[in-house]
């Protein structure tokens, strides 16, 4: 299960007992209700301070932790789990240690982040089960991976949707992209944080090809007023498009695909509703996207 910082802050998994606890990073994220990252990053971190079983990520710098009966695992640093070697030729692939086992991976996924996923994965499989590492990597490969998390929708061309909604987040998935000419369609959530979204339009101006900001869930505000706080973090809007209509702006993105160029859908992943005001519609960045892929293919 996915623990929130809402559900650390506020006490709702005090009567909960882990088998193990899993740190995967901490990005800036939730900040409209915990003020300062300092606050986020403490109770984040507050979730590991017992003896009971961990499993945390060596790279990331903000994790803090007590070592009783804890794991590491990690691409950069010595830990507990190492990555040896790794490429991202057709998915990903790996070479992990633990102590005197050492095994090779495969995943038809993309990007770099999931390495550390995959890490994470076969880490807490082995902590759990005491299988042979052997064993545990060889069915990596088997695992396509989670719906709405860098979702390949179609090959060629290729689209792929992805739930990132933070500057971290986007970084990230645009980073595991770069050797690509990326299209990017992404917008930002209204009635939260509004400090992320001139740091989302910034990164993704950086680092992606052509860039269209579309609607998210604006809730209770303008979708207007939320695409202008994004091109805020703009300086030039050469390459920018603003199409609030999130089915058009879709559309937009495969219209602009040529050669090897990707569509990256962002913000919404799995999601299959759009809040607008206090009412819920039905959108699902995938289904869109396969409906146009198919009546463009005509």
């Amino acid at each position: 299960m996915e623990v929130s910082s809402h559900s650390i802050s506020q006490n709702r998994i005090e009567s909960l007992d882990f088998a193990l606890k899993v740190h995967t990073n901490i990005t800036g994220d939730h900040l409209d209700f915990h003020g300062t990252m300092a606050e986020y990053v403490k109770v984040k971190n507050s979730f590991f301070t017992d003896e009971s079983m961990k499993l945390l990520n060596r790279d990331d710098k903000y994790v803090e932790f007590n070592y009783k009966n804890a794991y590491t695992y990690s691409l950069e640093s010595g830990s507990s789990f190492k990555l040896l070697a790794y490429t991202m030729r057709e998915g990903v692939s790996g070479v992990v240690q633990f102590f005197d086992e050492v095994e090779d991976f495969h995943s038809p996924m993309y990007g770099f982040f999931n390495l550390y996923n995959i890490l994470a994965s076969v880490a807490g499989v082995k902590l759990l089960t005491q299988k042979p590492m052997r064993e545990i990597c060889e069915v990596v490969e088997n695992f396509a991976g989670v719906s709405g998390r860098m979702e390949v929708i179609s090959e060629k061309p290729l689209v792929i949707v992805d739930f990132a909604h933070t500057p971290d987040g986007m970084e990230k998935v645009l980073d595991s992209l770069r050797e690509k000419d990326v299209i990017v369609v992404f917008g930002a959530g209204g009635d939260r944080d509004k400090i992320k979204r001139p740091k989302m339009g910034k990164i993704a101006n950086n680092m992606a090809k052509h860039l269209i900001v579309t609607s998210d869930n604006p809730r209770n505000e303008d979708p207007q007023e939320i695409a202008n706080d994004i091109l805020s973090g703009i300086e030039k809007l050469e390459k920018v498009d603003v199409i609030l209509n999130r089915k058009e702006a879709i559309r937009r993105g495969l219209e602009l695909q040529s050669g090897d160029d990707v569509l990256l859908i962002l913000g919404k992943g799995d999601e299959t509703e759009q809040i607008i005001y206090d009412q819920k519609f039905h959108f699902d960045d995938r289904e869109i996207a396969r409906e146009l892929l198919q009546n463009l293919s005509k």
